[in-house]
């Protein structure tokens, strides 16, 4: 492990204390601290509201619930292999790609990663504004309302109480990782709890569980879409797999901090798949209660709770509020962060990172992102698993195939270690990933902008369906190939890290 005196650190301009191999005291993350990060993550609004999508699109709950569930099962699996390495070495994702992509190459997986991670911070912290909003409507006695702002879209009000949920999270902004963990170890057993009593409430409000437990399949012989089963549940699959896939990529901002392997990988299986299945399965209960109690589904656990009356909706705000925080800072703001620092280590610091993350949040305006279920679920969700996908096959492909996950810490700080590639590009990762991302195009551009890319062939909008599986499957292969033909190509040069 490098120290304060090692001559890298002064000549290089790849280290800073942040990005830096974490210390044996600062290891102190055990198996139920990553299950409480799990719990408080998965407790979330876009999580709950997982399973309406797919009803919609004609799934019994049974196939909703299991369809969220083994996509969680999926993304699981890449997340215990890369999180090995922050395990083992302490290091950031940031850091880690470093060695396949390069010393500098790794800002290209960083940046991507960050910008992700940056929506997905705007669409909480929208959901988080929207809370307060509607909300606050329901305790003054009146909706607050107005002429939407021409370019926004939205009126005075609901921007004001998105930026002003946006700087309530400042604080762990400031305070860092550490805040964070606090977090949602303190609020993970109260999430189960607020579960338990809102199940009680359905049931009791509406004297069972209503009528969406007894709704056949579409999918089934004589329903009205039998037969076409598969040309949903692979995308939404897809989707499921691409709700998660930004920490896939970047557990090991977590794992650097566990005291042992054992306590990343049971906290993490103890902690993602399972709450998720019972997170949709607790949605789907509690919506199909309100078609007893308000004569028809209601999917948003804010709109939700705006029809709650007196000291209810208070609550209620306080503990979607405290929801929504622990899961955006920990999914969306730690990640970027670290990937922002890792662009220049220079001149930012995590912190530094997490403004520069807030602030484009607001910037990506996020609202815009949420206008319709087929737009978040088969554009935004799918679309950057396409990104992400590759990515996490590299990554994967390198540190246990290429490098039996042995990596040479100290160079992966240095201009001229094993990882400086090509100027600090490693072209065959690049190639890679473009192998990854390209099939995926066409199909994407056709469901981002239908308009301007209507035809499309068949062919790609099949690929675009499976688009993480594919990029993750084609890039690992061709980064494996490329790196198996590179070592005999370099006598007397730099030779892959095999120690």
């Amino acid at each position: 492990m490098m120290k304060a005196s090692d001559p890298v650190q002064a000549h290089s301009g790849l280290w800073n204390d942040d990005l830096a191999p974490t210390r044996p005291d600062q290891r102190t993350w055990r198996w139920y601290h990553f299950a409480a990060l799990w719990v408080g993550m998965v407790m979330c609004i876009p999580a709950y509201t997982l399973a309406a999508g797919l009803i919609e699109s004609g799934m019994s709950w049974k196939e909703a619930v299991g369809t969220v569930f083994l996509g969680n099962f999926i993304v699981l699996i890449p997340m215990l292999l890369i999180g090995h390495a922050g395990v083992k070495y302490g290091i950031p994702y940031a850091v880690l790609a470093r060695a396949s992509f390069g010393t500098r190459g790794a800002r290209l997986p960083a940046l991507l990663r960050a910008l992700v991670a940056c929506g997905w911070y705007g669409i909480q912290t929208w959901f988080g504004g929207m809370m307060i909003y509607t909300l606050a409507g329901v305790l003054i006695g009146h909706p607050l309302e107005g002429e939407k702002i021409a370019g926004l879209g939205i009126n005075f009000g609901q921007l004001a109480c998105f930026l002003l949920f946006w700087a309530l999270q400042f604080y762990f902004v400031v305070h860092g990782i550490e805040a964070i963990r606090k977090l949602e170890t303190y609020t993970a057993p109260i999430k189960i709890l607020i579960c338990f009593v809102l199940l009680a409430w359905a049931y009791n409000r509406a004297g069972g569980f209503g009528p969406i437990l007894h709704q056949p399949s579409q999918f089934a012989e004589g329903g009205q879409k039998a037969g076409q089963f598969g040309s949903v549940f692979w995308p939404s699959l897809t989707a499921m797999v691409g709700f998660w896939a930004t920490l896939a990529l970047n557990i090991p901002d977590f794992t650097r901090f566990a005291k042992s392997q054992r306590d990343q990988v049971i906290g993490q299986a103890i902690g993602l798949p399972i709450p998720m299945g019972l997170l949709a399965g607790l949605a789907v209960i509690v919506t199909s209660a309100t078609v007893v109690i308000y004569g028809k589904a209601i999917w948003d656990p804010v709109d939700l709770a705006s029809r709650m009356t007196g000291a209810a909706v208070l609550i209620a705000l306080i503990v979607l509020l405290i929801d929504t925080v622990s899961v955006n800072l920990a999914a969306n703001l730690v990640g970027p962060a670290y990937d922002f620092s890792a662009l220049n280590p220079r001149a930012i610091s995590y912190r530094t990172g997490g403004y520069i993350t807030a602030g484009i949040a607001i910037a990506m305006m996020p609202w815009k992102l949420l206008e319709s279920t087929q737009g978040y679920i088969f554009t935004w969700l799918i679309g950057y698993s396409a990104l992400l996908g590759p990515i996490a096959g590299i990554l994967i492909a390198d540190y246990y195939l290429v490098r039996r996950t042995e990596l040479k810490v100290n160079d992966l700080y240095s201009d001229s270690g094993d990882y400086r590639y090509s100027g600090g590009w490693n072209l065959r990762a690049i190639a890679a990933f473009a192998v990854g991302v390209l099939p995926n195009l066409p199909g994407f551009l056709n469901a981002a902008l239908p308009s301007a890319f209507p035809h499309v062939p068949e062919v790609f909008k099949t690929i675009y369906t499976y688009a993480w599986f594919v990029g993750i499957a084609a890039s690992a292969l061709v980064y494996l190939a490329a790196m198996k033909l590179r070592a005999p190509a370099m006598a007397g040069g730099t030779q892959p890290s095999k120690a």
